[in-house]
Formats: C-alpha cells, structure tokens, sequence
C-alpha cells in the first residue's frame, strides 16, 4: 500500500513538474516588459516586423523583428530628425517637445515595398517612409501637409489606398496609387461614432485606428475609455471599406488595448495590445484570437491570459537595452541601436572616437534646467526591476556644469558631479512639482566616480534610487528613494540618461566609461 502511494505521489510530482517545465517554456504577458507603446505590426514570409512611438526620441520611429512574436530585436530606425529646423525639436529658445515629436505609425508591405508612416502635432504634418530594403535603406519620404490622427494606411484589393484616422468621427481618405498626396475631395466621414459600442459615458473617444481585410471583411480595430472604467478594444467589421460598419466591444480586460491583429503562418491568429504600466511605460501584451461567426474573438474567455502558445522569451538583453563599453572597431556604428537621444543632437558635440573607448558629451552653451539641456543619451528602463552604472571622469568640467546619469521623465533623478567655485561635489537632484531639488551632496576629491540609478517597477511600485562609489566596489546610497510616476506631459517610460550641461561656462566635456545595465537591485 505504501510503495503505491509513493508511486502515485511520483506521477503526481512529475505532473507538476513537467507543468511547471511547461509554463517556464512559454510565452508570458506581457511579452514585453518595457516602454513599446502604440504598435503596429506585419508579417512578411516567416518574420514579424513592428514600429512603435518614440515621440521626442532620436533616431525615431524604431523598426523591431522577431521570428516567433516574442522576441524582438531592434533592427533601424526610419528617420535621424524629423525636421532639423525646429526650436521644439531642437531644444532651442527655452522651448521642447516633450510628448509630441512622432505618434502612433502605420506599418504596411506591398508590392515588394515597407511603408511606416506617423504623424506629428508639433510640425502639423503627416510623414509617410517607404524602402524596398529594410534593413538597409534607404527611406523615401513624403510628407503631407495635414496631420492625420493615430491614422491607417491601407492598401485594398482593388488598388486603392486609403487612410483611415481621428477620434470618435472618424474619417477616411483616399491616397494616390504612390503615396505621394491626397486625392482632392475624397474625404469622408467613416463612422460618425465609433465609441458607441462602449456606452455613451466616455473619457476617451476611439483612436488609434488600425485597419485589416481578413477573407473579404474589413475589420477596423480602435481603443476608447469610458469613464470610470478602464482602455477598452472596440473592432468595427463592414463588408465595404465605405461601410456600413457594425461595431462591438472586443476585448474589456487589465486594461490591455490598442493595436491589431497578426496570423502566424501556421494559421494562427494573435492581437498585439499594450497596457498602462506606470513608470516603465506602455507594454505589450499578446492575446490568441479565435474566428466565430465573422468575429474575431480576443482573449481566453474574454480574458487576458498569463501564458501563450508560442515560445518562451529570452529577455530584452541584447535585443532591445545593451550594455556599452563605447569601444569602437572601424566597422563598428558610432552608437548601437539602443541609445536615443532626447530631441534632436548637436552631433558636433559628442563623439566615441576621441578618446578610445569613452563617451565624449562637450558643451557649447548654457542651460538652466536639465530638461532644456542638449545631448542627453538615453536607454529604456525595464521591469520589474533594472540598473543602470557607469563610470564618470570629471576632470575637464568648467565651473558651473553638471555631469551624470539620470532617471528621465517629468519627474526625473539625477545622480551627477557638479563643479562649484572649483570645487567638485556628487549631488541627488530630484524634481519636485516642476523645480529641481538638490536632496543631498557629498564632497569629491577625485576626477573618476562610479554611478548608478536602479528602478523597481514589480507591481507597479514605481521607485528608484540613486548610488555612487568611489573605487567601483563599494557602493553609498545618495539622496531618497523617488517615485517614478508616468506623466502626460512626457508620455514616455521611464529612460536612462547619460548627460552634460554647462550653466555658466561653455567648452568643457567629461568622459563616460562604459554603460552597464542588469536586472538585479542592489540589496
């Protein structure tokens, strides 16, 4: 009786344990934890291509691929600058674009040729890149002259092209057969009301349009928000482009809209969404799509699993954030594709060249406010838990200026060196309702000092922290531990920031060592 108990217990823990192996071996939600905000998605043969919104980054509009929908890798970007000649982009005369620059693209293939486009509040256009290469290049650009909301590019079966856009009304033009402008007097309204199927009570109107033809159906997928309740999936369906279209609620679960569908090429189907996740920013989720009726059904009873059918992810390491030594072989790009700048750089005023194997940030006017300053060099934060280190030397900083590594956003912490009266000093600096705030300094005596910032987002906590060292083993905790609250004006996650900026004196640099990121919290 015994051994058969034990026998049993045996098949019982092997059973867990190959259903443990199981889940350990499969996708989960999110499919990725980091800010990839407003996603749009293509398959071409057996690989997977997706844009995303960078707003105020550079190089923008980020093109990522994957072979199984879960692990991605940066592949380019499809512009340097959006526009050179702008005080917003530019961070010229007090001004900034904090939250604006590129929204939400449209991402396209067709007749052999990729076409990204997105829209800009801040120059009032709408920019449409297309290139037969795409990781090559180059991009053709078009750019319109109206800037057309969270909009969708659509090529029909009947050669026409459309682009669908707008919140709540939305509406629908025709594009000429290349791209290249607007058919005259072919605007139309779409659907008068695309909230309705959400109710009358609603914060949000629909937006973020994305349009499919799937067996000779039009589906049109938008995100509204009723009030009181929370980021909810509307899809339209018409059997005509022009309509009429009916409507339902397709997904009302943790939140997690916005964005379309993607089949795999053994028939399966998937929604790609993205949910509100506080400081980190907008993640994607992944949810299996079943076909009833005509429908496409989202979800697992009308829910967001933790777990999908596809492969299990490797990590953001080094597909999306990277570590730098800024070495740099002759054939080696300057910078990897995980750094972007905040606005547009002054490329004269940076280089990893020289001096061999640093970071070089110069300055060549001044700035009262680290949000106004120029050439901060950013990487995504991630969750739940991510560190940032690098090493700082200090000794050709003028009077004034202030050097180090930051927590970027509304918010952000600064941990840096600051040069007072000759004098160096590491500082915690923390924004507090709009003001910087010095929270603790501590003397330096030395040209060479090790930073670190770490955030721990695990369950929405939000929190970072900020430390030095002097020889690169012992670490001090400097200033108190922040909140890292995801704010409107900035719409971004939290970035890591390298940066340097004179407020008195132009002309002096300070070196970085390296960038090391981790997932680890110092205990």
């Amino acid at each position: 009786m015994k051994i058969r108990k034990a026998f049993l217990w045996i098949i019982l823990l092997s059973g867990l344990v190959k259903n443990v192996y199981a889940q350990q071996n499969k996708a989960q939600n999110p499919v990725v934890f980091a800010d990839v905000p407003d996603m749009s998605m293509i398959r071409v043969n057996d690989t997977y291509y997706m844009s995303s919104t960078t707003m105020h980054m550079n190089p923008g509009l980020p093109i990522m691929r994957s072979k199984d929908l879960i692990n991605w890798e940066l592949l380019t970007y499809v512009y340097q600058t959006l526009e050179d000649n702008n005080d917003r982009l530019n961070l010229n005369n007090g001004k900034n674009d904090y939250g604006r620059g590129s929204w939400a693209s449209s991402f396209r293939y067709h007749n052999g040729i990729y076409y990204v486009s997105t829209f800009s509040g801040t120059t009032g256009k709408t920019y449409i890149f297309s290139t037969k290469n795409i990781e090559k290049g180059p991009w053709k650009k078009v750019i319109l002259n109206d800037s057309y909301h969270d909009h969708s590019i659509f090529f029909d079966d009947d050669g026409k092209v459309y682009m669908v856009w707008g919140a709540g009304k939305l509406q629908i033009i025709e594009l000429e057969s290349d791209l290249s402008d607007v058919k005259k007097q072919t605007q139309k309204v779409l659907i008068e009301n695309a909230s309705a199927p959400a109710g009358n009570n609603i914060m949000l109107q629909s937006e973020g349009s994305q349009l499919f033809k799937v067996k000779g159906k039009y589906y049109l997928f938008n995100i509204t928000w009723p009030k009181g309740g929370m980021r909810t999936v509307i899809i339209h369906k018409a059997d005509h482009i022009l309509g009429p279209w009916e409507g339902k609620v397709a997904l009302h679960d943790l939140g997690v809209a916005q964005g379309g569908i993607i089949d795999t090429p053994d028939g399966r189907w998937f929604s790609y969404l993205f949910r509100d996740s506080g400081g980190v920013g907008r993640i994607p989720y992944l949810v299996p799509v079943q076909w009833e009726n005509g429908w496409p059904i989202l979800g697992e009873n009308g829910k967001v699993p933790d777990n999908l059918d596809l492969p299990a992810s490797k990590g953001l390491i080094p597909g999306m954030v990277q570590s730098d030594d800024f070495n740099r072989k002759k054939t080696d790009s300057d910078l990897p594709l995980m750094w972007q700048w905040s606005h547009n750089p002054d490329n004269s005023l940076w280089s990893v060249k020289e001096r061999k194997g640093y970071l070089r940030l110069k300055t060549a006017r001044t700035d009262s406010t680290f949000l106004q300053a120029k050439n901060t060099l950013t990487q995504r934060t991630f969750g739940p838990e991510c560190t940032g280190t690098t090493v700082l030397e200090v000794s050709k900083m003028k009077d004034g200026d202030f050097a180090g590594l930051s927590l970027l956003q509304k918010n952000y912490g600064l941990v840096g060196v600051k040069i007072e009266k000759g004098s160096k000093k590491i500082v915690m600096i923390e924004a507090v309702k709009d003001n910087s705030v010095e929270i603790e300094s501590v003397s330096l005596s030395q040209d060479r000092v090790y930073l670190k910032a770490e955030c721990n987002f695990k369950d929405k906590a939000d929190t970072g922290r900020f430390f030095y060292s002097l020889d690169g083993k012992k670490w001090m905790s400097i200033g108190s531990t922040i909140k890292l609250p995801y704010t409107i004006p900035h719409f971004m996650g939290y970035r890591f920031g390298l940066f340097n900026y004179a407020t008195k004196n132009v002309g002096g640099f300070v070196d970085f060592d390296y960038f090391y990121i981790g997932d680890t919290i110092t205990m």
